[in-house]
């Protein structure tokens, strides 16, 4: 840690195999309230597999995740999304069929809490949670500088633009700690610069802590808190940017890329 403040999440002898192989051995990490963490590595090194274990889509066959006290291993991704974990995908998850706004309303739906005949008369609760919600997500499309496209149908969206939909759409489930698994991979520069000021503005502005994978390493040692490196399913690395950059192992891991270090 490297504020003394107690970590948020922490990590311990997370082992995750398939059949033979392991695609984490005992990776261990702390991550610390309001912090921007990078994990990096090469392909394959399992950073990916670390955040499907931390948000519930994997279940590691040993070690420990814990949230703000809350064991996360056996727990359900709509489990550990209600204890305030969110995650964007590399891959994007929305509905590209539906606009801007209902792909972000209905990712809130696990904050709605009333019952099918208030839902059919939308009365009492429903109508209120229903405008609660509403505005949440308005302040997020305004956050996102979605605001031209929030009726557009998703699908028909330029891919810059629907990256920063996904990222929306795990703001609107009001996070403490948003997973990001390469929220920039195959943007143009301008639009990567602009993923880079959100990502600032959400832990600035919001409060939020955010835990990052991404292979642009002149992004990741600008903006980052604290760096882990994993290669071949295991931590090599851990610390702030400026002394990770200067470790040999991760020097030897990233072959060739030494300038870019």
């Amino acid at each position: 840690m490297y504020s003394g403040v107690p970590p948020q999440l922490v990590v311990t002898d997370l082992t995750l195999s398939f059949g033979g192989l392991n695609a984490l051995s005992n990776v261990s990490l702390e991550i610390e309230p309001g912090s921007i963490t990078s994990i990096i590595g090469p392909n394959g090194a399992g950073k990916t597999s670390l955040l499907n274990c931390i948000s519930g889509f994997y279940r590691a066959n040993s070690g420990s995740i814990k949230f703000e006290g809350h064991e996360l291993v056996g727990a359900s991704p709509h489990q550990i999304s209600k204890l305030g974990v969110a995650r964007a995908f590399q891959n994007i998850e929305l509905f590209s069929g539906l606009s801007v706004l209902d792909n972000l309303m209905l990712a809130r739906h696990s904050h709605l809490k009333y019952s099918f005949w208030e839902a059919l008369l939308f009365y009492g609760r429903s109508q209120k949670q229903e405008i609660k919600n509403r505005e949440y997500v308005e302040q997020i499309i305004d956050f996102m500088e979605l605001e031209p496209v929030r009726k557009a149908v998703v699908g028909e969206l330029a891919y810059g633009v629907r990256k920063r939909v996904e990222m929306a759409r795990a703001l609107t489930l009001g996070p403490r700690l948003l997973l990001l698994d390469e929220p920039m991979a195959g943007m143009t520069l301008g639009e990567k610069e602009d993923i880079v000021r959100f990502i600032l503005d959400i832990k600035a502005e919001r409060g939020t802590t955010v835990v990052l994978i991404e292979h642009d390493l002149g992004v990741v040692m600008d903006i980052s808190d604290q760096v882990y490196v994993l290669d071949f399913g295991q931590r090599i690395a851990g610390g702030p940017p400026e002394l990770v950059a200067q470790n040999p192992a991760v020097i030897e891991a990233y072959v060739g890329e030494e300038a870019v270090l």
